[in-house]
């Protein structure tokens, strides 16, 4: 690939926003998923000349193909397709999922173009005067933004929940209804093709390590992590049990006057958000700057978040620090929780069988989520395995063992957690099933059942990802489910 097949890029577009002459410029958009086909659409309404490439060439990519086309995009799809820069090229907006190593990508560094994600897109075209709370996270971002939402609304504001969950941020952009403040949630794919953001006030819930394969490394994934914060205005909110939060928020570049708020399960110091005689209570936003401990702001109950894992307890903290950032009152806070509604599959009570607890957190897809899990129930048969992605298991099992009444292994790479359990936990009855078909959900559950005692939960936390059995964490939730449900009805 030749550098002489780009373009330069007009000068205004370091400094783009919804009102530059986009109709300058030719952009190719990497990947035809549903951020890529969001950019694309979002770039036509602009006026730009698109070019939409993706190797795959299934229905969806076609259909939303077909589509695009009769809005005068060029659209090429299937192997090869993103092989070479199109000559002219001025700008590439790619699809979170693609690696930095990608051959199109390269090229385009290679060429000096700049490659922007479908976020960075979206924080150029916004409208200034909307204010954006953001979130990152190894584990509960979804929960997180979902439960940011319901405080928001509670409080009378329209708000896009948007980002890795639901619809891509750009597609809230130019929502012709408009909205009074957008929650953000960000993977750290997208964050790492994000440049210029500067939200209102953001927060990193955890770290972990994750991704690994995709970032190369914890140091670059916690990098990607970390670029939230930068040009921060109100609040940075962090996570007083993970000092790499906190040292993120130390590092940031803010601008003047930004705060750091911790968040913590335990009493809050003054500046932070916690928990008192199981009460949430706010000693950040309030009017006195250093209030004695009985002028903390009263937010919600513990019985409010559902369901009060103590994880959940610390989204809810996070969710009120950036609700609070912005001037939502107390009784929003309390309101938005109460009217939460958890996702399936996020530890999700299915039954209980013969005063045993079957518990769906399928959603629990590396080993810090299933540490998550695994400590809001004192005694587990645990159900674990699947695709590693890279995850080692030694920590979670030696922190968890004590809880462990018995574990079924499945999937893939179930042999590395029966090595975990027998360097840390090698009392603990394993059972290992071998069937790599979704059906044997019927034979995981049976064994469980086998291992548990009344007062026991079974639960389905599996610290990997799906794919090797299942078409993802839904599906692998369902089966379990249905599973379940079988053997109570049986």
């Amino acid at each position: 690939m030749s550098a002489a097949a780009a373009s330069p890029a007009p000068g205004w577009l370091a400094e783009a926003s919804r009102t530059s002459p986009w109709s300058e410029l030719s952009v190719v958009v990497a990947g035809l998923g549903v951020s890529g086909y969001a950019a694309a659409d979002a770039l036509i309404q602009l006026g730009a000349r698109v070019t939409v490439l993706d190797e795959r060439d299934g229905e969806a990519e076609r259909e939303r193909g077909t589509i695009l086309s009769i809005l005068d995009a060029t659209v090429v799809l299937g192997p090869g397709s993103t092989a070479s820069l199109p000559p002219g090229t001025h700008l590439v907006v790619t699809s979170p999922g693609w690696k930095p190593s990608a051959p199109l990508l390269v090229a385009a560094a290679a060429a000096g173009v700049p490659v922007w994600g479908e976020v960075e897109l979206a924080w150029r075209i916004r409208d200034p005067a909307t204010p954006w709370l953001v979130l990152t996270g190894t584990n509960g971002k979804t929960t997180t933004v979902k439960m940011l939402a319901s405080m928001l609304r509670a409080s009378g504001l329209r708000v896009a929940a948007t980002g890795n969950v639901g619809d891509p941020v750009v597609s809230a952009m130019l929502d012709p209804g408009g909205h009074d403040v957008i929650a953000v949630e960000l993977s750290s794919y997208q964050l790492h093709w994000t440049y210029s953001m500067a939200a209102r006030s953001a927060a990193v819930l955890n770290v972990a390590p994750d991704h690994l394969d995709w970032h190369g490394s914890l140091d670059a994934y916690a990098a990607d992590k970390a670029r939230i914060y930068a040009g921060v205005e109100t609040a940075c909110v962090y996570n007083v049990a993970d000092p790499l939060t906190e040292q993120m928020v130390r590092d940031a570049d803010v601008r003047e006057g930004a705060r750091a708020v911790g968040f913590t399960l335990g009493i809050p110091a003054v500046g932070m958000v916690g928990v008192v005689d199981d009460v949430l209570v706010d000693r950040a936003f309030i009017a006195e700057r250093h209030p004695p401990m009985n002028m903390a702001a009263e937010l919600a109950s513990v019985a409010d978040v559902q369901p009060p894992a103590p994880h959940n307890v610390a989204n809810a903290l996070a969710a009120a620090a950036l609700a609070r950032s912005i001037g939502v009152p107390q009784v929003a806070v309390r309101d938005g929780l109460r009217g939460f509604e958890p996702e399936a599959h996020r530890i999700q009570t299915i039954a209980t069988i013969d005063g045993v607890g079957y518990v769906d957190d399928s959603k629990a897809t590396n080993p810090h989520a299933a540490a998550a899990s695994l400590t809001a129930y004192p005694s587990v048969v645990w159900i674990a395995g699947g695709l590693a992605k890279g995850a080692t298991f030694d920590e979670l099992v030696a922190g968890a063992a004590a809880r462990l009444r018995g574990v079924v292994l499945i999937g893939a790479d179930r042999g590395l957690i029966a090595q975990s359990l027998a360097r840390h936990a090698p009392d603990v009855p394993v059972v290992e099933l071998s069937d790599t078909h979704n059906e044997a959900m019927d034979r995981v559950v049976a064994a469980a059942a086998e291992l548990a005692r009344p007062g026991d939960t079974v639960l389905l936390a599996p610290a990997c990802a799906s794919m090797d059995m299942f078409a993802n964490y839904v599906a692998r939730g369902d089966a379990f489910a249905a599973a379940v449900r079988r053997r109570e009805h049986h």
